[in-house]
């Protein structure tokens, strides 16, 4: 898929989220990457969903399984000018597919991060 330059957004990401991802596996890395272009274009990757807990579809995750690994990748659409990486991780729990609550307070933070992120640079 081409996409336009001018009609795609940039990725902003949260502390700490881009070197975590450099840790993960090739595929993992590359299927993420996928997804985030599709968001920068204004799409909605087929596999994105929206994140439970958080209300409506602004924010969204990836997940990717992969050898015995359990990836995530949360993202947000919330604002036009933008496409926000809030957090990517390697899902530790072996029972049951809900988001830690470490990771959904870190989530949170990060969400609050990037709101007023973005308001410092569109204000």
């Amino acid at each position: 898929m081409m996409l336009e330059l001018a009609s795609v957004r940039p990725l902003i990401w949260a502390p700490q989220t881009l070197r975590e991802l450099r840790s993960f596996p090739k595929h993992v890395k590359r299927e993420f990457g996928r997804a985030l272009q599709f968001a920068q274009a204004g799409d909605k990757h087929p596999a994105a969903k929206p994140l439970k807990g958080f209300g409506g579809g602004a924010i969204l995750e990836i997940v990717e399984d992969y050898e015995r690994g359990s990836y995530r990748a949360v993202y947000t659409v919330r604002f036009k000018e933008a496409v926000y990486v809030l957090h990517v991780f390697q899902k530790k729990s072996r029972k049951g597919i809900e988001t830690s609550r470490a990771d959904v307070n870190l989530i949170k933070e990060r969400l609050k991060w990037a709101t007023q992120n973005h308001a410092t640079k569109s204000g």
